[in-house]
């Protein structure tokens, strides 16, 4: 593993979207959902299925964290402050919206870095394919699954539920 990568889920400090350290510690103990969001995708719509998970789960210990990622079809153009905008606006998002990053490439953000050094995509594929992929971590900070854009976050209801418990 490359030294920049974290050991631990828990040690990452990704920024949110006012510039400022979001310590993973905080999340110790929780289910983890982390989703590359964009404002002007097709799965864009997910959010609000999105929305309804962390309605549902978050009393119960469930963590929904957006990034913002420019790097698929140009899908994410705005500003922090424009993304938290829409995310409000059009589908009532209440969970954490962090800074615009990279997931791919050398300037990945660590977070990503980490999450794809845990659990590669489809035939072995390190990189993200496209916005909405999702990963799920557990109570514990292990990445207990990956799923790809298609997957809704209807899908992924009865994983969370099961961690949960």
């Amino acid at each position: 593993m490359s030294s920049d990568v974290p050991e631990s889920f828990y040690d990452l400090k990704p920024l949110d979207k006012k510039s400022q350290q979001f310590d993973f510690h905080q999340l110790d103990g929780k289910v983890v959902l982390v989703v590359n969001v964009a404002s002007k995708c097709g799965f864009t719509p997910q959010y609000k299925g999105l929305e309804e998970l962390y309605k549902k789960y978050h009393d119960q210990g469930l963590e929904i964290l957006g990034f913002p990622c420019n790097q698929f079809g140009r899908q994410e153009p705005g500003t922090d402050e424009e993304i938290a905008s829409f995310c409000t606006l059009n589908y009532g998002v209440t969970f954490p919206v962090l800074k615009k990053i990279d997931v791919n490439g050398d300037n990945a953000d660590p977070v990503y870095k980490f999450l794809k050094s845990k659990k590669a995509g489809i035939l072995g594929f390190q990189g993200i394919k496209w916005n909405f992929e999702k990963f799920i971590i557990d109570k514990q900070g292990d990445v207990f699954q990956r799923y790809s854009s298609m997957s809704t976050p209807e899908a992924l209801d009865a994983d969370i539920a099961k961690l949960l418990a």
